[in-house]
């Protein structure tokens, strides 16, 4: 049965957790809006109202294992705001994938945490 409720993913294709997260908000129902956020960057505001439907800090975002954050921004005490400029200059480093349904959001990380959101 096709749900109707509207929900986003942020998703990078190449990625198997978003795969896995989108596989599954289409096994319960509903056809996800996916967002690819490394060709459609989101832009500063856009990413603060994210960050808000998850409760989170901006670099609570940001993945530390990718080698941009380690070789340019690894150990950088950087205040929310410059965090988030970061993460609008260099989207690769937003995780991913971000799942978002009215006003809440999780990053489905492992991707049955979609579930907790569907």
């Amino acid at each position: 049965m096709k749900k109707t409720e509207p929900i986003t993913i942020y998703y990078n294709p190449r990625c198997g957790k978003c795969r896995e997260a989108a596989a599954i908000a289409e096994a319960l129902g509903y056809q996800p809006e996916l967002i690819r956020y490394l060709e459609t960057h989101p832009g500063k505001e856009e990413l603060r109202g994210i960050l808000q439907k998850l409760g989170m800090k901006p670099h609570d975002l940001i993945r530390t294992k990718e080698a941009l954050y380690k070789e340019k921004f690894s150990g950088l005490n950087l205040s929310d705001e410059e965090w988030l400029n970061v993460l609008v200059k260099h989207t690769i480093l937003i995780e991913r994938p971000i799942i978002i349904r009215g006003n809440k959001a999780v990053v489905a990380r492992p991707a049955e945490k979609a579930r907790d959101i569907l």
